[in-house]
Protein backbone atom coordinates (compact mmCIF):
# COMPACT_ATOMS: atom_id res chain seq x y z
CA UNK A 1 0.00 0.00 0.00
CA UNK A 2 1.10 3.18 -0.42
CA UNK A 3 2.82 5.79 2.06
CA UNK A 4 -0.44 6.75 3.75
CA UNK A 5 1.21 9.24 5.82
CA UNK A 6 2.81 11.38 2.98
CA UNK A 7 -1.07 11.63 1.64
CA UNK A 8 -1.84 12.82 5.25
CA UNK A 9 0.24 15.63 4.93
CA UNK A 10 -0.64 16.83 1.32
CA UNK A 11 -4.65 16.58 2.32
CA UNK A 12 -3.67 18.58 5.79
CA UNK A 13 -1.51 21.10 3.28
CA UNK A 14 -4.38 21.36 0.62
CA UNK A 15 -7.09 21.65 2.94
CA UNK A 16 -5.75 23.65 5.64
CA UNK A 17 -6.24 20.79 8.36
CA UNK A 18 -4.34 19.83 11.46
CA UNK A 19 -1.81 16.59 10.05
CA UNK A 20 -3.08 15.05 13.38
CA UNK A 21 -6.97 15.06 12.62
CA UNK A 22 -5.88 14.14 9.21
CA UNK A 23 -4.49 10.83 10.46
CA UNK A 24 -7.46 10.45 12.96
CA UNK A 25 -9.86 10.46 10.40
CA UNK A 26 -7.67 8.57 7.63
CA UNK A 27 -7.69 5.40 10.63
CA UNK A 28 -11.46 5.84 11.40
CA UNK A 29 -12.09 5.05 7.23
CA UNK A 30 -9.67 2.34 7.26
CA UNK A 31 -11.62 1.06 10.21
CA UNK A 32 -14.80 1.18 8.65
CA UNK A 33 -13.74 -0.06 5.33
CA UNK A 34 -12.46 -3.13 7.04
CA UNK A 35 -16.06 -3.64 8.82
CA UNK A 36 -17.30 -3.23 5.12
CA UNK A 37 -15.62 -6.04 3.39
CA UNK A 38 -14.75 -8.32 6.05
CA UNK A 39 -16.95 -8.46 9.28
CA UNK A 40 -19.18 -5.58 10.57
CA UNK A 41 -19.23 -7.09 14.06
CA UNK A 42 -15.11 -7.53 14.46
CA UNK A 43 -13.47 -4.95 16.90
CA UNK A 44 -10.78 -3.75 14.12
CA UNK A 45 -7.84 -0.87 15.31
CA UNK A 46 -5.94 1.36 12.53
CA UNK A 47 -2.25 1.42 13.76
CA UNK A 48 0.03 3.54 12.37
CA UNK A 49 3.58 1.97 10.92
CA UNK A 50 5.61 5.20 11.42
CA UNK A 51 8.52 3.71 9.77
CA UNK A 52 6.43 2.31 6.43
CA UNK A 53 4.12 5.23 6.39
CA UNK A 54 1.34 2.90 6.40
CA UNK A 55 -1.87 2.39 8.09
CA UNK A 56 -2.51 -1.47 9.34
CA UNK A 57 -5.76 -3.09 9.71
CA UNK A 58 -5.54 -5.29 12.69
CA UNK A 59 -8.70 -7.18 14.68
CA UNK A 60 -8.62 -7.59 18.47
CA UNK A 61 -10.09 -10.75 19.67
CA UNK A 62 -9.73 -12.30 23.22
CA UNK A 63 -9.00 -15.48 23.92
CA UNK A 64 -11.60 -17.71 25.95
CA UNK A 65 -11.86 -21.76 26.29
CA UNK A 66 -12.97 -24.41 24.13
CA UNK A 67 -16.67 -24.92 25.84
CA UNK A 68 -17.39 -21.01 26.68
CA UNK A 69 -20.33 -19.72 25.98
CA UNK A 70 -19.99 -16.57 24.03
CA UNK A 71 -18.62 -19.06 20.90
CA UNK A 72 -21.89 -20.13 20.34
CA UNK A 73 -23.54 -16.85 20.78
CA UNK A 74 -23.77 -15.05 16.90
CA UNK A 75 -23.44 -11.28 18.21
CA UNK A 76 -20.77 -11.67 20.59
CA UNK A 77 -18.51 -14.11 18.83
CA UNK A 78 -16.73 -12.45 16.21
CA UNK A 79 -14.95 -10.90 19.10
CA UNK A 80 -13.75 -14.05 20.85
CA UNK A 81 -11.52 -16.65 20.14
CA UNK A 82 -10.94 -20.34 21.19
CA UNK A 83 -7.83 -21.32 22.70
CA UNK A 84 -6.69 -24.16 20.70
CA UNK A 85 -7.95 -21.88 17.60
CA UNK A 86 -5.90 -18.92 19.45
CA UNK A 87 -2.55 -20.97 19.41
CA UNK A 88 -2.89 -21.44 15.71
CA UNK A 89 -1.40 -17.99 15.89
CA UNK A 90 0.89 -17.78 19.07
CA UNK A 91 1.27 -21.08 21.13
CA UNK A 92 2.48 -18.93 23.74
CA UNK A 93 -1.52 -17.01 24.11
CA UNK A 94 -3.41 -17.67 27.87
CA UNK A 95 -7.21 -17.48 28.52
CA UNK A 96 -8.16 -13.80 28.63
CA UNK A 97 -5.38 -12.71 26.28
CA UNK A 98 -6.30 -9.89 23.59
CA UNK A 99 -5.16 -11.79 20.22
CA UNK A 100 -4.05 -8.94 17.24
CA UNK A 101 -4.95 -10.54 13.91
CA UNK A 102 -3.66 -8.18 10.83
CA UNK A 103 -6.21 -7.99 7.84
CA UNK A 104 -4.53 -6.89 5.02
CA UNK A 105 -7.44 -5.14 2.98
CA UNK A 106 -5.28 -4.97 -0.78
CA UNK A 107 -6.10 -9.10 -0.52
CA UNK A 108 -9.64 -7.90 -1.31
CA UNK A 109 -9.53 -6.29 -4.06
CA UNK A 110 -11.69 -3.14 -5.80
CA UNK A 111 -14.38 -3.38 -3.76
CA UNK A 112 -12.05 -2.62 -0.37
CA UNK A 113 -10.20 0.01 -2.88
CA UNK A 114 -13.44 1.48 -4.04
CA UNK A 115 -14.83 1.67 -0.44
CA UNK A 116 -11.72 2.98 1.30
CA UNK A 117 -11.69 5.74 -1.38
CA UNK A 118 -15.09 6.73 -0.41
CA UNK A 119 -14.30 6.49 3.36
CA UNK A 120 -11.87 8.44 3.14
CA UNK A 121 -13.63 11.11 1.24
CA UNK A 122 -16.66 11.38 3.68
CA UNK A 123 -14.00 11.37 6.48
CA UNK A 124 -11.80 14.18 5.25
CA UNK A 125 -15.14 15.94 4.11
CA UNK A 126 -16.46 15.67 7.18
CA UNK A 127 -13.25 16.74 9.29
CA UNK A 128 -13.46 20.43 7.12
CA UNK A 129 -17.24 20.68 7.80
CA UNK A 130 -16.20 20.14 11.93
CA UNK A 131 -13.33 22.98 11.03
CA UNK A 132 -15.57 25.39 9.16
CA UNK A 133 -18.55 24.80 12.02
CA UNK A 134 -16.08 25.39 15.02
CA UNK A 135 -14.32 28.32 13.45
CA UNK A 136 -17.95 30.03 12.52
CA UNK A 137 -19.40 28.94 15.93
CA UNK A 138 -16.89 30.86 17.07
CA UNK A 139 -17.31 34.04 15.20
CA UNK A 140 -21.04 34.06 16.29
CA UNK A 141 -21.99 38.17 16.80
CA UNK A 142 -18.98 39.22 14.97
CA UNK A 143 -19.00 41.08 11.39
CA UNK A 144 -18.66 39.45 8.17
CA UNK A 145 -18.69 40.55 4.02
CA UNK A 146 -19.02 38.98 0.80
CA UNK A 147 -20.23 38.74 -2.14
CA UNK A 148 -24.11 37.91 -3.09
CA UNK A 149 -24.38 34.76 -5.14
CA UNK A 150 -28.00 34.55 -5.53
CA UNK A 151 -31.13 35.33 -4.72
CA UNK A 152 -33.97 32.96 -3.92
CA UNK A 153 -37.91 33.29 -4.53
CA UNK A 154 -38.23 33.79 -1.31
CA UNK A 155 -35.82 37.03 -1.07
CA UNK A 156 -33.51 34.94 0.81
CA UNK A 157 -29.96 36.24 0.19
CA UNK A 158 -26.70 33.97 -0.38
CA UNK A 159 -24.17 35.21 0.21
CA UNK A 160 -20.11 33.83 -0.38
CA UNK A 161 -18.02 34.58 3.00
CA UNK A 162 -14.72 33.31 2.42
CA UNK A 163 -15.18 29.67 1.77
CA UNK A 164 -18.39 29.20 2.73
CA UNK A 165 -22.09 30.54 1.76
CA UNK A 166 -24.10 31.97 3.81
CA UNK A 167 -28.03 33.06 3.90
CA UNK A 168 -29.53 36.41 4.64
CA UNK A 169 -33.14 35.84 5.69
CA UNK A 170 -35.82 38.28 4.56
CA UNK A 171 -36.56 38.42 8.30
CA UNK A 172 -32.80 39.62 9.03
CA UNK A 173 -32.77 42.32 6.27
CA UNK A 174 -33.71 46.08 7.43
CA UNK A 175 -36.65 47.03 5.47
CA UNK A 176 -36.34 48.67 2.18
CA UNK A 177 -33.18 46.73 1.49
CA UNK A 178 -32.68 45.09 -1.97
CA UNK A 179 -29.35 43.18 -3.06
CA UNK A 180 -28.99 41.95 -6.27
CA UNK A 181 -26.00 39.38 -7.39
CA UNK A 182 -22.46 40.60 -7.17
CA UNK A 183 -23.11 43.38 -4.58
CA UNK A 184 -20.81 43.22 -1.88
CA UNK A 185 -22.48 43.90 2.04
CA UNK A 186 -21.78 43.14 5.64
CA UNK A 187 -24.09 41.48 7.89
CA UNK A 188 -23.40 39.56 11.79
CA UNK A 189 -23.08 35.82 12.10
CA UNK A 190 -26.70 35.00 13.97
CA UNK A 191 -27.00 31.56 13.75
CA UNK A 192 -24.41 28.33 12.46
CA UNK A 193 -25.90 24.59 12.26
CA UNK A 194 -24.63 21.17 11.39
CA UNK A 195 -26.96 19.48 9.44
CA UNK A 196 -26.71 15.79 7.87
CA UNK A 197 -27.90 16.28 4.47
CA UNK A 198 -27.05 19.80 3.71
CA UNK A 199 -23.99 20.44 5.91
CA UNK A 200 -22.66 23.51 7.65
CA UNK A 201 -25.51 26.45 7.66
CA UNK A 202 -24.78 29.50 8.32
CA UNK A 203 -27.60 32.61 9.08
CA UNK A 204 -26.67 36.13 9.18
CA UNK A 205 -28.23 39.52 10.14
CA UNK A 206 -28.74 43.15 9.43
CA UNK A 207 -31.31 43.76 12.06
CA UNK A 208 -29.42 42.36 15.12
CA UNK A 209 -28.20 44.89 17.66
CA UNK A 210 -24.80 43.14 17.60
CA UNK A 211 -25.07 44.38 13.83
CA UNK A 212 -25.20 48.21 14.84
CA UNK A 213 -22.23 47.78 17.57
CA UNK A 214 -20.18 45.89 15.39
CA UNK A 215 -20.44 48.75 12.88
CA UNK A 216 -19.28 51.38 15.60
CA UNK A 217 -16.12 49.52 16.33
CA UNK A 218 -15.49 49.27 12.57
CA UNK A 219 -16.07 53.19 12.47
CA UNK A 220 -14.57 54.25 15.80
CA UNK A 221 -11.49 54.12 16.79
CA UNK A 222 -11.98 54.56 20.52
CA UNK A 223 -14.59 51.68 20.30
CA UNK A 224 -11.94 48.93 19.00
CA UNK A 225 -9.44 49.74 21.52
CA UNK A 226 -11.60 49.50 24.29
CA UNK A 227 -11.48 53.31 25.27
CA UNK A 228 -15.31 53.41 24.91
CA UNK A 229 -17.46 50.76 25.63
CA UNK A 230 -20.53 49.98 24.30
CA UNK A 231 -22.70 49.38 27.22
CA UNK A 232 -26.24 48.63 25.67
CA UNK A 233 -28.06 49.04 22.78
CA UNK A 234 -31.61 48.75 21.34
CA UNK A 235 -32.49 49.44 18.11
CA UNK A 236 -35.61 49.34 15.77
CA UNK A 237 -33.82 48.03 12.26
CA UNK A 238 -33.87 51.02 9.81
CA UNK A 239 -35.89 53.18 11.70
CA UNK A 240 -34.20 54.35 14.73
CA UNK A 241 -31.37 53.08 17.71
CA UNK A 242 -29.84 53.97 20.85
CA UNK A 243 -26.56 53.25 22.34
CA UNK A 244 -25.62 53.53 25.29
CA UNK A 245 -22.26 54.28 26.13
CA UNK A 246 -19.01 54.95 28.40
CA UNK A 247 -15.73 56.13 28.38
CA UNK A 248 -13.08 54.10 30.22
CA UNK A 249 -10.53 57.26 30.04
CA UNK A 250 -11.49 60.30 31.59
CA UNK A 251 -10.26 62.72 28.98
CA UNK A 252 -12.36 60.59 26.42
CA UNK A 253 -15.99 62.03 25.70
CA UNK A 254 -17.83 58.66 25.05
CA UNK A 255 -20.90 59.81 22.80
CA UNK A 256 -18.50 62.74 21.16
CA UNK A 257 -16.19 60.01 20.17
CA UNK A 258 -18.40 58.23 18.41
CA UNK A 259 -20.82 60.53 16.93
CA UNK A 260 -16.81 62.33 15.56
CA UNK A 261 -16.92 65.91 14.21
CA UNK A 262 -19.46 67.18 12.74
CA UNK A 263 -21.07 63.80 13.05
CA UNK A 264 -18.68 61.98 10.68
CA UNK A 265 -18.69 58.31 12.28
CA UNK A 266 -21.96 58.27 12.94
CA UNK A 267 -23.47 59.50 9.87
CA UNK A 268 -21.39 56.88 7.89
CA UNK A 269 -22.44 54.23 10.15
CA UNK A 270 -26.17 55.39 9.86
CA UNK A 271 -25.81 55.36 6.16
CA UNK A 272 -24.74 51.57 6.33
CA UNK A 273 -28.34 50.94 7.79
CA UNK A 274 -29.88 52.71 5.33
CA UNK A 275 -30.75 55.98 7.09
CA UNK A 276 -31.63 54.98 11.11
CA UNK A 277 -31.37 57.57 13.40
CA UNK A 278 -28.88 56.78 15.81
CA UNK A 279 -29.10 58.14 19.79
CA UNK A 280 -25.87 58.40 21.79
CA UNK A 281 -26.65 58.37 25.44
CA UNK A 282 -24.10 58.80 28.09
CA UNK A 283 -24.15 55.52 30.28
CA UNK A 284 -24.64 55.64 34.32
CA UNK A 285 -25.17 53.45 36.92
CA UNK A 286 -28.15 55.44 38.27
CA UNK A 287 -31.18 53.82 37.11
CA UNK A 288 -33.38 57.10 37.56
CA UNK A 289 -30.78 59.12 35.84
CA UNK A 290 -30.02 56.69 33.21
CA UNK A 291 -33.83 56.39 32.10
CA UNK A 292 -33.94 60.02 32.25
CA UNK A 293 -31.20 60.08 29.66
CA UNK A 294 -32.76 57.31 28.00
CA UNK A 295 -35.65 59.12 26.89
CA UNK A 296 -34.52 62.25 25.10
CA UNK A 297 -35.15 64.34 23.15
CA UNK A 298 -38.16 64.77 26.08
CA UNK A 299 -37.28 66.77 29.34
CA UNK A 300 -38.13 64.41 32.33
CA UNK A 301 -39.45 66.03 35.31
CA UNK A 302 -38.97 62.90 37.98
CA UNK A 303 -38.10 59.30 37.49
CA UNK A 304 -39.90 56.87 40.21
CA UNK A 305 -38.75 53.29 39.81
CA UNK A 306 -41.40 50.58 41.04
CA UNK A 307 -39.43 47.14 41.88
CA UNK A 308 -41.12 43.72 41.08
CA UNK A 309 -41.39 40.67 43.20
CA UNK A 310 -39.27 38.83 40.50
CA UNK A 311 -36.73 41.82 39.76
CA UNK A 312 -37.66 41.32 35.87
CA UNK A 313 -40.37 43.62 35.44
CA UNK A 314 -39.49 46.45 36.92
CA UNK A 315 -41.87 50.10 36.29
CA UNK A 316 -40.26 53.20 35.74
CA UNK A 317 -42.82 56.49 36.25
CA UNK A 318 -41.47 58.82 34.54
CA UNK A 319 -43.65 62.61 34.91
CA UNK A 320 -42.90 65.12 32.70
CA UNK A 321 -44.11 68.29 31.75
CA UNK A 322 -47.43 67.74 29.14
CA UNK A 323 -46.01 69.46 26.13
CA UNK A 324 -42.80 67.07 26.48
CA UNK A 325 -45.03 63.29 26.23
CA UNK A 326 -45.62 63.64 22.33
CA UNK A 327 -41.46 63.73 22.12
CA UNK A 328 -41.00 61.26 25.18
CA UNK A 329 -43.12 58.60 23.27
CA UNK A 330 -41.93 59.47 19.46
CA UNK A 331 -43.25 59.35 16.10
CA UNK A 332 -45.77 55.69 16.40
CA UNK A 333 -44.14 55.66 20.06
CA UNK A 334 -40.95 54.52 18.92
CA UNK A 335 -38.68 56.53 21.72
CA UNK A 336 -40.92 55.27 24.59
CA UNK A 337 -40.16 51.50 23.08
CA UNK A 338 -35.90 52.26 22.53
CA UNK A 339 -35.74 52.88 26.28
CA UNK A 340 -37.95 50.71 27.45
CA UNK A 341 -35.58 48.31 25.17
CA UNK A 342 -32.60 49.78 26.80
CA UNK A 343 -33.40 49.90 30.28
CA UNK A 344 -35.31 46.50 31.09
CA UNK A 345 -38.20 48.51 32.52
CA UNK A 346 -41.74 48.88 31.39
CA UNK A 347 -42.34 53.40 31.12
CA UNK A 348 -45.32 54.78 32.37
CA UNK A 349 -45.66 58.67 31.91
CA UNK A 350 -47.09 60.84 33.79
CA UNK A 351 -48.32 64.60 33.12
CA UNK A 352 -47.74 66.95 35.46
CA UNK A 353 -50.16 69.74 36.87
CA UNK A 354 -48.83 72.39 34.44
CA UNK A 355 -50.85 75.04 36.53
CA UNK A 356 -49.20 73.98 39.69
CA UNK A 357 -45.94 74.01 38.10
CA UNK A 358 -46.62 77.49 37.11
CA UNK A 359 -47.53 78.55 40.89
CA UNK A 360 -44.83 76.73 42.61
CA UNK A 361 -42.16 78.44 40.36
CA UNK A 362 -44.00 81.64 40.82
CA UNK A 363 -43.39 81.16 44.86
CA UNK A 364 -39.87 80.30 44.63
CA UNK A 365 -39.42 83.46 42.27
CA UNK A 366 -41.17 85.78 44.74
CA UNK A 367 -39.36 83.91 48.13
CA UNK A 368 -35.80 84.99 45.75
CA UNK A 369 -37.41 88.64 45.51
CA UNK A 370 -37.54 88.84 49.18
CA UNK A 371 -34.57 87.02 50.10
CA UNK A 372 -32.65 89.58 47.91
CA UNK A 373 -34.88 92.48 49.39
CA UNK A 374 -33.44 91.39 52.87
CA UNK A 375 -29.96 91.04 51.78
CA UNK A 376 -30.12 94.21 50.68
CA UNK A 377 -31.49 96.24 53.74
CA UNK A 378 -29.29 94.45 56.19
Amino acid sequence: MEKVLDIADAIAHEKGLQPEKVLEALKAAFVQTAKRVINQNFAFEAQIDKVKKTINVVQTITVVANDDAKLQDEQMAPAYISISDAREYDDQVELGDQLQIEHDLEEHGRTAASSLHREIEFHIQRLVEDELFNKYKSKIGNLVSGRVTRVDSQNSTYIEVDEVRAVLPMKSRIKGEFFKVGDHIKAVVRRVNMDKENGIQIELSRTSPKFLEELLALEVPEISDGTVIIEKCARIPGERAKVALISMHPQVDAVGATVGVKGVRINAVSQELIGENIDCIEYTTIPELFISRTMSPAIISHVEIVKSADGENDKAIITLPADQKSKAIGKSGINIRLASMLTGMNIELIESDSKDATQETRKDEQKDGMNALEALFN
